[in-house]
């Protein structure tokens, strides 16, 4: 799927839904290691950004996408609309991420 076929919006201009195939999601439950929490907080102590946890953040938001993508693709969609993420903390530097959207078939509006 052309990941420029996702949005957070619930259409695409210049194409029309033909049909929704229901929500998908992926999701991925992450921690923190220990080497990892140390380097945090000897950057939390120097302040500004703290670049273990935005790494972190960032690897757990583009694997549940991913995992997302890859649930539409086998519904057969070519598109996500009404796309998001969630997180939560499941338990202490335990956090999921979810990614979720409708999967959805669209083809292209021709004038």
């Amino acid at each position: 799927m052309d990941t420029s076929m996702i949005t957070t919006a619930f259409g695409f201009e210049g194409y029309r839904v033909v049909k929704h195939l229901g929500v998908v999601r992926g999701i991925t439950v992450r921690s923190r290691s220990v080497v990892g929490n140390m380097v945090g907080a000897l950057q939390t102590m120097v302040g500004g950004n703290i670049t273990i946890y935005t790494e972190l953040c960032e690897h757990a938001r583009e694997e549940a996408f991913n995992l997302m993508v890859r649930h539409a693709q086998q519904m057969g969609a070519n598109a996500i609309i009404g796309m998001r993420y969630d997180a939560n903390d499941v338990a202490e530097g335990v956090t999921e991420v979810l990614a979720y959207g409708t999967a959805v078939v669209v083809e292209e509006v021709r004038a």
